[in-house]
């Protein structure tokens, strides 16, 4: 356990050519706290979450973090590097999805896999090794990732009352398969242009800077499940899961709090990995919040798996999606009753799980 947890002091995100108020204010707040740091001659070290235009086969440079669980894995490093005696971290990201690239390029970069093998095809047949591991069926599948969406559909309208959100619902098109198992409307929409920061320090650093109590989250458990894997060849043996179990239990333990019956009773705000319904549903059954997939529709009724209406609403800007999650917790978490929140990261075709658990410091 961590005895002094690390603190989110500040943080914000942009999305395409959003300039709101609540963005000001955000990025305001931001500069405000770096400002106070860099006062006390301290440089905050920066850990980066890699964009679109590095290469995804080449190496990893040190401090540099790659993959849909990138964030939690740098938000794990961060955690190492205050109690080492760093006094002060930043986790950015940026990554002009959107505008940065032409429609070739992007589409070049993004196939990291084999070009015959496309990321929606692995995670169709992912999926349908996760359906056997299950002892469930493809009209089974189908119904959840249905009820899937209405609970993002959910989350993302009370985004949208409360000026969160950043595009409008999906046309009709979308909901037409693109594989056999998903639609467009299940899958990630990685074509925005994202840019975004997380501020942590030291207990004793917040002090200094006079953080208010309200306006810190403290990060109280972190879990990793990675599997060394080649990812097309071991599809069964990530669809068990079982080192996503591993995560969850690893940030429960950390963070000394059985979480499962907390979710159950709606005491955590979580921010889920969406991109397609298998991951999700694989959350779902690992962290043993439910038994069966035949008890995910009742739990869908009662629960949001997401804050943001998930990467199927919200959008994804490539590796940066947990990131987003994480900013946007610590707003909420500010800003609302809740006292826990969840966010979760996915890696490749899902050989890497991240679990991170943050709880507002002035409750």
């Amino acid at each position: 356990m961590t005895t002094s947890p690390i603190k989110i002091i500040a943080g914000y995100a942009q999305i395409d050519q959003d300039e709101s108020a609540l963005l000001h204010r955000h990025r305001a707040q931001y500069q405000t706290r770096l400002d106070a740091i860099q006062q006390l001659k301290i440089t905050p070290t920066l850990l980066t979450i890699d964009p679109l235009s590095t290469d995804w086969h080449s190496d990893q440079q040190p401090n540099h973090f790659r993959s849909g669980c990138a964030p939690i894995m740098a938000l794990k490093q961060a955690q190492l590097l205050i109690e080492q005696g760093h006094e002060a971290v930043i986790i950015s990201g940026d990554d002009p999805v959107k505008s940065g690239y032409g429609r070739e390029e992007r589409h070049q970069l993004m196939s990291v896999y084999a070009d015959d093998y496309s990321i929606a095809q692995l995670y169709n047949d992912l999926a349908n090794e996760f359906i056997k591991e299950n002892h469930s069926n493809e009209q089974q599948f189908l119904a959840l990732a249905d009820a899937l969406f209405t609970n993002h559909s959910r989350s993302h309208k009370i985004a949208e009352q409360e000026g969160r959100a950043h595009f409008p619902a999906p046309g009709s098109k979308w909901f037409s398969h693109v594989t056999p198992l998903f639609r467009g409307v299940d899958c990630a929409n990685p074509l925005v242009d994202f840019s975004g920061r997380l501020l942590l320090c030291s207990e004793a650093l917040a002090q200094k800077i006079n953080c208010h109590d309200d306006n810190i989250v403290n990060v109280t458990g972190i879990g990793l499940g990675l599997l060394d894997i080649d990812e097309v060849k071991q599809l069964s043996l990530i669809a068990r899961y079982e080192h996503l179990t591993q995560a969850y239990q690893t940030a429960c333990k950390q963070a000394n709090l059985d979480l499962t019956p907390l979710i159950t009773d709606d005491k955590v705000l979580m921010e889920i990995y969406t991109c397609y319904p298998v991951v999700p549903l694989a959350f779902l059954i690992s962290s043993g919040i439910v038994t069966s997939l035949d008890e995910v529709p009742a739990f869908l009724d009662k629960h949001l798996l997401t804050i943001t209406g998930g990467m199927n609403l919200a959008r994804a800007p490539w590796n940066n999606p947990a990131l987003n999650g994480l900013i946007e917790m610590y707003q909420q978490l500010i800003s609302s009753s809740h006292q826990y929140g969840l966010v979760h990261g996915n890696g490749g075709i899902g050989y890497r799980q991240g679990i991170a658990i943050l709880e507002a410091n002035h409750r």
